[in-house]
C-alpha cells in the first residue's frame, strides 16, 4: 500500500478486499453479472490508476488491471447469451 501511495493501514487493505469480494460475488450471480462486470471494470480503473502515478511499469502492472477486465469481460459474454447478441463476434449475414 505504501509503495502505491496509500497508508498502510490494515482497515484499508480490509475495506478494499471486501469492496472486491462484494464485486466478484455480484459477478458470479447470473442476475447481477453484468453490474458485477462494471464494478470490476471500474475497480481495476482504479488501481491501474494508482500504478500510473507512481511510475510502475507498463506491461507488468499497469496493464495487469486491463488484462483482468478483457478476462472479465470475455468470461461474462461466453456465458451470457443477451450479451452476445448485444456484441456480436461477427456480423449477422
Amino acid at each position: 500500500m505504501q509503495q502505491l501511495g496509500y497508508p498502510n493501514s490494515v482497515a484499508l487493505a480490509r475495506g478494499l478486499g471486501v469492496v472486491t469480494l462484494v464485486c466478484v460475488a455480484l459477478y458470479v450471480s447470473p442476475g447481477t453479472s453484468v453490474l458485477g462486470a462494471i464494478l470490476l471494470s471500474g475497480l481495476f480503473g482504479g488501481a491501474m490508476a494508482s500504478h500510473l502515478r507512481v511510475g510502475n511499469p507498463l506491461f507488468s502492472h499497469f496493464l495487469f488491471g486491463a488484462y483482468l477486465g478483457v478476462i472479465v469481460w470475455g468470461g461474462l459474454w461466453l456465458r451470457d447469451a443477451r450479451l452476445r447478441t448485444l456484441l456480436p463476434w461477427r456480423r449477422a449475414p
